[in-house]
């Protein structure tokens, strides 16, 4: 459907249509294995003419889901995973192999942090963690030893915008592929692979699926690239279920509709707490897209207000360690996102006591910010 806009391609990218001839929504293929006739039948899987034989390595509703998310991403192959963090893994592994480097961003979200400062090393893969607000940084810790570039497209918690022209003229420079987490701006806002990214990794478990009832990761973008870190995932058995494949999938039907009023509904939350006299700085990214700006608002609060209360007054506001469901919900890095960084770390990219994420839902703006600024009034010291 290339000729298709972005909210017609996701609510008919569909399945093979030989496997579900006449259904208007794909079955859910809840089996562990595919059935052969005869052995010429099986066999005729192991030469390429038959796709499906065992659900780890691969199933309809999880090719199904793939090819959506490449599909939005104008990326020629994709997989899916059990969790962003594996399709993250997988990613690198893909790339990297043991004796390599890889840079990645310092202000990455926090579980990727670990991932990467703490399990790499476990794989021979050494790392550097820079800011990559400077790309002539960057460029000085590249070695010949490096393979990849690492960062997201929107920063977590800071919502930095990645300059991806840049990045991918600096890879090319230097001969080293790129890897980008679009989590935060989704297919919807941005597409890394169309900039020249190798690889474009999502937590579906966020937007992608959209209502806070998955884990599962999809891993899009250059074609043996994606199909060495198949490989992986098959292997480390991080395959992810038909179920969890078909609920992302028909959450995914609406993403172009949430974002809209998400990223609209977190653009007046943004103008909103930017003027209230308890918080001291609002986090809130500019020209993203043509579509908008993203789905969340970070917040600093100023002294005034006392951080544990405010979370106790947030009402129905939910407290939540995730994001990107259609409700509003409210995080505090120090102790979810980021909690695995030292202090040290914390702060240097800026995570303290008083930074708080806001995941902006589908909810009238106007009462969001009204439970917002009663928690603030209600929790001043």
């Amino acid at each position: 459907m290339t000729n298709t806009s972005f909210d017609t391609k996701i609510v008919h990218h569909k399945a093979d249509q030989r496997l579900v001839p006449n259904s208007k929504s794909t079955p859910i293929y809840q089996t562990s294995a595919f059935t052969f006739k005869d052995l010429d039948h099986l066999e005729s899987y192991y030469e390429g003419h038959s796709p499906y034989l065992y659900t780890r390595e691969r199933n309809p509703n999880t090719d199904e889901l793939a090819g959506t998310v490449a599909e939005l991403e104008e990326a020629p192959a994709g997989v899916a995973s059990s969790s962003g963090m594996s399709a993250i893994l997988a990613g690198i592994l893909a790339v990297a192999k043991p004796g390599d480097h890889i840079v990645a961003a310092e202000d990455v979200y926090g579980g990727s942090h670990k991932l990467i400062t703490k399990e790499l090393s476990t794989f021979g893969i050494d790392v550097t963690m820079v800011s990559f607000s400077n790309l002539e940084k960057v460029s000085e810790v590249i070695t010949d030893q490096t393979k990849l570039l690492y960062t997201e497209s929107i920063s977590n918690p800071f919502l930095r915008v990645e300059d991806l022209e840049g990045l991918v003229a600096l890879a090319r420079k230097k001969n080293v592929k790129t890897m980008v987490d679009n989590t935060f701006a989704t297919p919807y806002l941005l597409q890394p692979y169309t900039h020249g990214v190798d690889l474009v990794v999502h937590s579906g478990t966020k937007y992608i699926g959209g209502h806070s009832d998955v884990t599962c990761g999809v891993l899009v973008g250059n074609e043996e690239l994606v199909k060495a870190a198949t490989q992986k995932i098959v292997t480390f058995g991080a395959n992810l279920s038909p179920f969890e494949a078909w609920l992302t999938q028909r959450g995914a039907k609406t993403l172009g509709l949430r974002m809209k009023k998400q990223s609209y509904n977190a653009e007046q939350v943004a103008k909103a707490l930017g003027e209230h006299d308890a918080v001291r700085t609002v986090y809130y990214p500019e020209k993203v897209s043509e579509r908008g700006n993203g789905a969340i608002v970070t917040i600093e609060l100023n002294d005034s207000i006392d951080v544990e209360a405010f979370f106790r007054s947030l009402g129905w506001v939910k407290i939540a360690p995730t994001l990107a469901g259609v409700e509003t919900t409210v995080s505090y890095p120090v102790r979810t996102s980021h909690r695995a960084l030292s202090n040290t770390e914390r702060e240097k990219i800026g995570i303290n006591d008083y930074v708080i994420r806001l995941s902006i839902g589908i909810e009238d703006y106007e009462d969001i910010v009204k439970q917002l600024e009663k928690a603030l009034a209600d929790s001043k010291n």
